[in-house]
């Protein structure tokens, strides 16, 4: 179906008013955060690094956030959580465990793990959470790393860096979702400044039943090589032998879109979507999907409302100017033709893109509650998603809240259809 052809058929589905009341399943999350308590690398590092490798200090603290940039300074303010690393002072900001404050006090300023919400940071808080919040499985991004281990790039004693991916990536899976009854979906790290350390991690965690992966959604951004340079082809190569799903956060580039230094950070939330936008275009014209047909990778919290155009697009580029494009040769296909095999993308908050599924393609929208983070439509997601989805059928529902996070990971969970019997 084309793409014009997919949108008008979701507008007349979404104008019909003859839609049968749906049930939500229960959701599985393919986009929340987890902060990491702070024993992880303390008990887990050889002695010699425990006075340089991650720990936390609490001291005061102010926080400022302008034009798409988190800035602060250390010894006076509030009292505040910090990650000591290196040289590096990191904050913790009331924004990392929102949930736990009223949408009106939801200021970016420091906070300490005992303001925090519980489930934030443990277990059995979080299993407990995501019982009130509908949620049955939940795959959780880090926090003081950031969103695909920049801190860990950015340090200066490389082999101490390699061992902190690691322990993150130990502590992942044995200490956060191991007691989680497979509740928990383990999400790894890895080392990105070396592509051969990182396919093998990739590979490492693969043979422990690891399925996901952070990256970049624009590794430049970071000083590292572009998807066009070909250096990350063997880590492509580990992920798609593996079953392994590349998943890129937005902000995983360390630069978020602003249009000034200035701006107020409500511009720059208003367009978290563009990296996932810059991030897929380059992707759908690099011919990475070319190369490792069997590649799976995953965007979260750039919604999806923005897909149709942008699919409808890079075909139009790539017919009109395959003469000077630099992509006839690598892309033979229309890009967007291979966007449904290879792609998965999430929402938790998109009337727009669920009224043009058919454009975007059922297949690959997944559900996120965004927990704890300060979008997140935790403990409301199940009213939400049933207020936003009342035109859509019941097997499309199930697919989007539920189905297509079980195959996108390789779950072990039964089907929406199924746990209804």
């Amino acid at each position: 179906m084309a793409v014009a052809d997919a949108v008008a058929a979701g507008a007349d589905r979404a104008s019909d008013s003859d839609s049968v009341p749906v049930e939500i399943p229960p959701i599985v999350s393919v986009d929340d955060h987890v902060i990491e308590p702070p024993h992880v690398w303390e008990s887990r590092l050889p002695a010699r690094y425990r006075d340089i490798g991650p720990r936390v200090v609490t001291a005061p603290g102010e926080i400022t956030y302008e034009g798409g940039v988190l800035s602060w300074t250390e010894g006076t303010g509030r009292p505040t959580a910090w990650w000591y690393y290196e040289d590096l002072h990191y904050p913790m900001v009331r924004t990392h465990s929102a949930v736990a404050f009223p949408r009106e006090e939801l200021q970016m300023v420091g906070i300490t793990f005992e303001e925090m919400q519980p489930g934030a940071w443990q277990v059995a808080p979080r299993l407990a959470d995501m019982d009130i919040g509908h949620v049955e499985a939940s795959l959780c991004f880090p926090s003081f790393p950031r969103f695909c281990g920049q801190a860990f790039a950015e340090a200066g004693d490389k082999e101490l860096a390699l061992l902190c991916v690691q322990v993150y990536n130990d502590w992942m899976v044995e200490e956060w979702c191991g007691p989680s009854g497979g509740r928990l979906i383990p999400l790894c790290l890895i080392p990105l400044w070396d592509v051969d350390l990182a396919a093998a991690e990739v590979r490492r965690n693969a043979e422990r039943g690891v399925r996901a992966v952070c990256f970049s959604e624009i590794p430049p951004n970071l000083g590292l090589p572009s998807i066009h340079s070909g250096y990350w082809d063997r880590f492509f190569a580990a992920c798609e032998e593996t079953a392994t799903v590349v998943c890129m956060h937005i902000g995983s580039s360390s630069k978020m879109v602003s249009t000034s230094p200035d701006a107020p950070g409500a511009v720059g939330s208003a367009l978290v979507h563009s990296n996932a936008t810059y991030s897929l275009v380059d992707f759908l014209m690099s011919g990475v999907f070319v190369q490792f047909p069997g590649l799976k990778v995953a965007y979260s919290e750039g919604q999806m409302g923005w897909l149709p155009y942008i699919l409808d697009r890079v075909d139009v580029v790539w017919k009109e100017n395959a003469a000077w494009g630099g992509v006839a040769d690598k892309v033979p296909e229309p890009p967007s033709t291979y966007f449904r095999d290879h792609v998965f993308v999430c929402f938790f908050d998109d009337k727009v893109g669920l009224a043009n599924i058919d454009a975007i393609g059922l297949e690959t929208i997944t559900t996120e509650t965004d927990y704890p983070h300060s979008d997140s439509t935790w403990p409301h997601s199940k009213e939400l998603l049933g207020a936003q989805m009342a035109h859509l059928t019941q097997p499309e529902v199930d697919a989007i809240c539920r189905d297509n996070a079980i195959r996108m990971l390789g779950l072990e969970l039964p089907t929406a259809a199924e746990l209804r019997g």
